[in-house]
């Protein structure tokens, strides 16, 4: 009889736990994310409004992190369901800064190109990409590119939709960029350099 992925996960503990990945996604993390603090309570995923869709509760996750099981984790949709709601961040005994240490895990799963379903990295590079263009999202680039992507059919279902938040004037055919771009440009470009020193 196979394992569960918890009892899989606590397989690996018993054996070796290697704190080097667990180490790793919280220097990795911004601010202080707390990850060794982690009690593993269940308060996240207990909390956590989309767990019923996760392949592994945040918990879970971490034990896989304090177990070294980088592809697993990595592969894991769970970042990738996180609503960033931050319940499970305001519940956790320990302060453990739990969305932050998602955001973390997302990115290096597009680093590493670890993922099984390449419609959220995608998404999430393509809203990155607007944003440092243009200093903010552009709805109508964001939704044509991923749909043209990833589901054409969908697009074509919604687009009266999106003619109609054109005429309503909710959308945009032209994307604005903000004012003092050359600000933020400079800010991303020192968040990117501090990430590229935690590397």
């Amino acid at each position: 009889m196979s394992k569960t992925p918890v009892e899989h996960v606590h397989a690996r503990l018993d054996h070796d736990e290697d704190l080097s990945l667990l180490n790793e996604v919280s220097m990795k993390t911004a601010g202080v994310s707390r990850l060794e603090m982690c009690i593993q309570c269940g308060s996240c995923g207990g909390s956590c409004p989309s767990e019923m869709d996760m392949d592994h509760t945040p918990r879970t996750l971490f034990a896989m992190l304090r177990a070294g099981m980088r592809e697993e984790a990595l592969l894991s949709n769970t970042p990738w369901i996180c609503v960033s709601c931050y319940h499970c961040v305001v519940r956790c005994p320990q302060n453990v800064h739990i969305t932050d240490v998602m955001y973390t895990l997302k990115g290096m799963a597009i680093r590493e190109k670890k993922y099984r379903d390449s419609t959220a990295p995608d998404f999430s590079e393509t809203f990155v990409d607007m944003v440092e263009k243009y200093g903010r999202s552009y709805e109508f680039g964001l939704a044509t590119r991923h749909y043209l992507k990833h589901s054409p059919l969908r697009m074509i279902r919604t687009a009266a939709m999106g003619l109609d938040m054109l005429k309503k004037g909710r959308l945009s055919m032209k994307p604005t960029t903000i004012e003092g771009m050359d600000q933020l440009t400079a800010i991303l470009n020192k968040a990117k350099e501090m990430e590229l020193a935690h590397e």
